[in-house]
């Protein structure tokens, strides 16, 4: 078995693009495709600037990798691309969904 074995600082960094976030999206009673291909135009096009960017979606999967289930999943998670303003919450944008940042990518990589 491998294990990390370096005496080297540690530092957070990305391969993934300039910044990458993983964003929650959900809804209580189930996802319908067409809700989710509504949220998905809405975050690629953008909104106000300095409040809701627009972002290339890099990504969209469940937690355990199932597949979507149009009604039934309730939680997706987004893999979003830019360096611009992307503010998560409730009724998102005018949407059902609840948005979350899980998980925010910096744009810097270790030295």
């Amino acid at each position: 078995m491998a294990y990390y074995t370096s005496t080297a600082k540690t530092h957070l960094s990305n391969g993934l693009g300039s910044k990458t976030r993983i964003v929650s999206a959900t809804i209580g009673g189930g996802i319908s495709e067409a809700a989710l291909k509504e949220l998905l135009e809405l975050m690629s096009a953008g909104g106000t600037a300095g409040t809701d960017d627009a972002v290339t979606i890099a990504g969209v999967g469940t937690a355990t990798g199932a597949a979507f289930d149009a009604g039934t999943t309730t939680v997706v998670y987004l893999a979003v691309q830019g360096s611009g303003t992307l503010t998560p919450g409730s009724s998102y944008r005018g949407t059902s969904f609840t948005t979350a940042l899980v998980c925010d990518f910096d744009d810097h990589l270790a030295p």
